[in-house]
């Protein structure tokens, strides 16, 4: 099919193309032969009037103007996938479909959760595939590899697509309940001389939490062990001098499953908002839409 005398087939291989940056990878995932590809490619060099992927050394690179293509190009692909997939009438019962979630095991615990056991009896055809947050999670939003994302607001900020908060929480402190047990509050000299837990989802979270500390305290914190996840936290304190810091939600919860005791942070923080995003091409999309109003009239606020 040609649209503007621009046949519609090659935007496919414009998309690999461009990922991939190598013909034989690319003829590899688009399952056509490698000359095929390359035929391919020197009918988009001669429709856009440019050379799109060039040799340097060993590797090929993208022209200015193949980079300001990938955007635009994966934007219409998924779209376009998007209108197929939409069904004139929408029955969440029958639905039949799977969607990927970004999310941290805090916001499964305390929110996602109740959805997807809404969806056992609600929707029980709509799979979710519920990921941790990947360390290049804003890239892999970007490339179309993650439906919803749910993220803290300072990152959600960077993405150009629809979002809503859907939770707002506070922080606290944990610590065992038997290395506290004198203890009635916890003051900033405890904090800073006892070792720490950090929670680090991808490399940025936790080099956040570090980068705000600093320069307002003047004096680091000494992070004793890390982790990515928060449910694990309990596990490292218990029997330790050590401390968390973490959100409220979470950890009254895990209070009350284990040895260990809360306290006010000795410190003003800001709280943690999250924010839901979806892609653009997904905005419209009947059982998208349905699963983002599920999320959010469990939004805690």
């Amino acid at each position: 099919m040609r649209l503007d005398r621009f046949d519609l087939n090659l935007l496919v291989v414009l998309d690999v193309l461009l990922e991939e940056r190598n013909v034989t990878r690319a003829s590899e995932r688009l399952h056509i032969g490698q000359s095929a590809t390359s035929a391919a490619l020197a009918r988009l060099r001669d429709y856009f009037g440019d050379s799109l992927l060039v040799q340097v050394g060993r590797r090929m690179e993208l022209t200015p103007l193949a980079q300001g293509l990938v955007g635009p190009v994966r934007d219409a692909l998924m779209r376009a996938r998007s209108a197929i997939a939409i069904r004139p009438v929408f029955e969440p019962s029958a639905i039949a479909r799977n969607f990927s979630v970004a999310a941290s095991d805090y916001m499964l615990d305390v929110l996602l959760a109740e959805v997807v056991r809404d969806l056992a009896s609600t929707a029980p055809g709509l799979r979710l595939d519920i990921r941790r947050t990947p360390i290049d999670v804003l890239e892999a939003f970007e490339r179309g590899s993650i439906d919803l994302l749910i993220i803290p607001e300072q990152y959600a900020s960077r993405l150009q697509h629809p979002q809503m908060v859907v939770l707002r929480d506070e922080h606290v402190c944990m610590m065992c309940a038997k290395a506290s047990a004198s203890m009635h509050e916890l003051t900033m000299d405890q904090y800073l001389d006892r070792g720490h837990i950090s929670i680090r989802l991808g490399n940025e979270a936790s080099l956040a939490f570090e980068e705000w500390f600093l320069p307002r305290y003047g004096r680091q914190r000494r992070v004793e062990c890390t982790i990515d996840q928060f449910s694990v936290a309990p596990l490292l304190v218990v029997g330790t001098q050590r401390i968390v810091t973490m959100h409220r939600r979470m950890a009254e919860e895990m209070a009350r499953r284990f040895p260990v005791k809360l306290f006010a942070a000795p410190f003003d923080m800001q709280p943690l908002t999250e924010v839901m995003v979806w892609p653009r091409y997904l905005d419209e999309d009947p059982a998208h839409r349905w699963l983002r109003s599920g999320i959010s009239s469990r939004a805690l606020l």
